[in-house]
């Protein structure tokens, strides 16, 4: 028979540790507070496994998986066996997914957040067939951003884009193609992009082609005249003003501020099979965002996320935007930007359900989904905000500071429109540009 270690020896506490913590009761618990990462851990019901795939892509919102990597902070909650992989693109994430780490894939995943709800349909896998996914944290709000080329320079687009569809119009009638480049299809960067084309009067799927380019392949495309505008996360955007090839137009926190962007996702399959481990490895993300809040962390956060193995650029390209200062590269530049990317402020971390109907409702204006589709039904076998108020509390996150509504109540946009998550169908009505009626 194998001989197993004292509960107290395995956690870092030894016998004469403990005698000595006994005199008083305070003592131990005091002790026990330092040695033990939560409660489920300290009583010995720790993660079935030691080991998870994590995917990401080369962006600095991804920041939380590369902190909690370097900093031991997954190690902390006993998951000292997981791998932070490269993904050479979101479709290659999603193979992975579907995949899951028993074919070679990956567990989970830094994601845009629309994309688990896309693959938990079906609506974007092979043969259609579903691969169910469990939300269980947002990874971050605000910090992308809509760049345009050089050759609009002259017009420094922003917000506006009638002038920008002038000059489309133009081009267009020339003979040349106008493209928009976006990351993945009824992602974020789609929805974003769409958003701002479509209120400034430009329709996405008549007037300008879009087109998928992998986010760390943005800068060469645009270098080499393949797209007129593009959205994805930084550091891209911050390059292509270094590389003076184009300019940011807009954060996408410009146009709905403090809006949800990644999240945190992992296989239903993972988290059904092994719950702790699962919570074990989404404390560890929400240690690493509130790590990676603080101000006084971010250049070394930038630090991280310049290195080879992450994200694998000049840390100039990331420092500024991610202390949140913006040279657009048209001459303004805005100092501690309210649009700065937040990993844990604003109740960032918190995967409310309104916001993952807002992405549902946005994917359905432009056909990812059917009209009429079940949405919230969706939501509820999707989004695991229940793991997050668990994990919350076990972390010792302020009762104030664990939301108690599933929803964030109405939204509204920089064009006026509000979506009301009681009344999708109005919002959806509203919109002039579309595709899906509601």
């Amino acid at each position: 028979m194998t001989k197993t270690a004292h509960p107290a020896r395995r956690n870092g506490l030894s016998r004469r540790q403990l005698l000595k913590a006994g005199a008083g009761t305070a003592a131990l618990l005091a002790a026990a507070k330092l040695n033990f990462p939560a409660g489920a851990f300290a009583e010995g019901a720790g993660p079935e496994v030691k080991a998870a795939k994590l995917g990401f892509i080369a962006l600095t919102d991804a920041s939380p998986l590369f902190v909690a990597k370097e900093k031991g902070i997954f190690a902390k909650y006993g998951m000292p066996d997981v791998e932070v992989q490269k993904q050479a693109s979101w479709g290659t994430t999603r193979d992975n997914l579907v995949l899951g780490s028993e074919g070679n894939g990956i567990d989970g995943a830094h994601i845009l957040t629309p994309m688990p709800y896309l693959i938990s349909s079906g609506k974007v896998t092979q043969n259609n067939q579903p691969t169910p996914m469990y939300i269980l944290a947002r990874l971050n709000l605000n910090g992308q951003c809509i760049s345009v080329g050089k050759e609009y320079a002259d017009l420094k687009v922003g917000l506006d884009t009638a002038p920008f569809k002038v000059a489309l119009e133009k081009k267009k009638a020339s003979g040349k193609a106008i493209k928009a480049a976006m990351t993945f299809p009824g992602g974020t960067h789609d929805l974003w992009i769409r958003y701002w084309l479509a209120a400034g009067g430009i329709d996405p799927d008549k007037d300008i082609e879009t087109i998928v380019v992998p986010p760390a392949q943005m800068v060469a495309n645009m270098k080499v005249g393949t797209m007129d505008c593009f959205c994805v996360c930084e550091p891209w955007n911050l390059q292509l003003i270094h590389q003076q090839i184009g300019y940011t137009a807009l954060t996408t926190g410009e146009l709905w501020d403090k809006h949800p962007e990644k999240s945190f996702a992992l296989r239903a399959a993972y988290v059904d099979k092994y719950p702790r481990a699962a919570k074990a490895l989404l404390m560890a993300v929400m240690e690493a965002q509130q790590y990676c809040e603080k101000m006084e962390n971010r250049d070394e956060v930038a630090a991280i996320c310049a290195k080879r193995q992450w994200i694998n650029v000049p840390v100039e390209d990331v420092a500024d935007r991610m202390k949140g200062k913006f040279d657009y590269g048209t001459g303004r530049v805005v100092e501690n930007s309210p649009q700065q990317m937040r990993f844990w402020k604003d109740q960032a971390s918190y995967p409310y359900q309104s916001h993952d109907l807002w992405f549902i409702t946005e994917d359905i204006r432009w056909g990812k989904y059917e009209a009429g589709f079940d949405a919230k039904s969706l939501i509820a076998k999707v989004n695991r905000e229940d793991m997050w108020r668990e994990a919350a509390k076990e972390l010792g996150v302020a009762a104030s500071d664990i939301p108690t509504s599933t929803s964030r109540g109405k939204e509204t946009f920089f064009d006026g429109k509000v979506f009301d998550p009681e009344d999708p169908a109005a919002y959806l009505k509203s919109l002039s540009i579309k595709r899906v009626d509601a």
